[in-house]
């Protein structure tokens, strides 16, 4: 069951869905957010992210992740869009956390690209989505890419399902090449590097890489996980355009056009994960158990 209720709100001459609150004993949301630009949202008890909708297709974000961070463990999606929309900024904190993280055309959080020739191709935002499960521990839903390169047409369809107490999200993407399943397509999947000071790590052999930076004089580290099995090769891939620096996983899809993964973070402000060796340990451990 959908523990949640629709709020409407009037703002001008027209009705517009404002927040869906939800119950206190909710650990994991997701939703459309039509009112902020068609954002895509979703969180669980230790982490929160958005991804970019059809209206910013023509503007400087595209299809990577944004992370929202969050210190409390009840849900704040609802509740910071609808603040942010009468004046609370969410780019403050007050008192819950909230979104000093910079994205606009990089792969934030856990984006992808196709990686052709030594090179990053990404896509534009999402334009279509769907919610496959909202209930109990667990949300999922699909957000559907669709881009062209170099004369081909390439559709990716993102499933991502994000349970509670888990401090990484996983996606599981399912690529078609001019209507064909891409078999061994080549991706890269990213973390972005605001910093030149940032902290850069990656172990292979356990299929995970992260980075640890400071915002704002706080911690935040950032990770991808992926099967070691699946992992070609890492990348640091250094840009002078305002994307930034990025660390690169490379994978290929597999013989049903799929590529699996996670990413996450852990932030000092919310307590648990305080420094790299924390974060790092952390991923290791996620590898471990997968």
């Amino acid at each position: 069951m959908i523990t949640h209720i629709r709020i409407l709100c009037l703002f001008g001459l027209g009705i517009f869905p404002l927040a869906a609150f939800c119950a206190d004993d909710v650990l994991v949301h997701c939703r459309f957010v039509p009112e902020r630009a068609d954002d895509f949202a979703w969180e669980n008890d230790l982490i929160a992210f958005r991804a970019y909708g059809p209206t910013l297709k023509d503007s400087g974000e595209d299809s990577g992740f944004d992370a929202w961070l969050k210190r409390v463990e009840y849900p704040i999606i609802d509740k910071w869009y609808a603040g942010n929309a009468a004046g609370k900024s969410y780019h403050t904190d007050h008192g819950e956390g909230y979104d000093p993280y910079k994205v606009g055309s990089s792969r934030g959080c856990g984006g992808l690209g196709l990686w052709i020739d030594g090179q990053l191709v990404t896509s534009n935002v999402f334009d279509e989505w769907e919610i496959l499960k909202l209930e109990g521990d667990e949300a999922v839903f699909v957000l559907s890419y669709q881009w062209e390169h170099g004369g081909h047409a390439y559709k990716e369809r993102k499933e991502i399902s994000i349970e509670s107490g888990k401090r990484l999200f996983r996606s599981r993407s399912t690529f078609t090449k001019d209507g064909e399943l891409a078999a061994g397509l080549p991706i890269a999947i990213g973390l972005v590097r605001h910093h030149d000071d940032d902290l850069v790590a990656h172990d292979l052999d356990e299929g995970w890489m992260s980075i640890w930076e400071t915002i704002d004089g706080s911690g935040l580290g950032t990770g991808v996980v992926i099967h070691p099995g699946a992992v070609d090769e890492f990348v640091f891939l250094e840009s002078d355009e305002p994307l930034g620096d990025h660390a690169l996983l490379i994978a290929k899809t597999d013989d049903q056009g799929i590529l699996e993964y996670h990413a996450g973070y852990g932030w000092e402000r919310a307590g648990a994960i305080t420094d790299p060796r924390e974060w790092n340990a952390y991923l290791s451990g996620f590898s471990a158990g997968q």
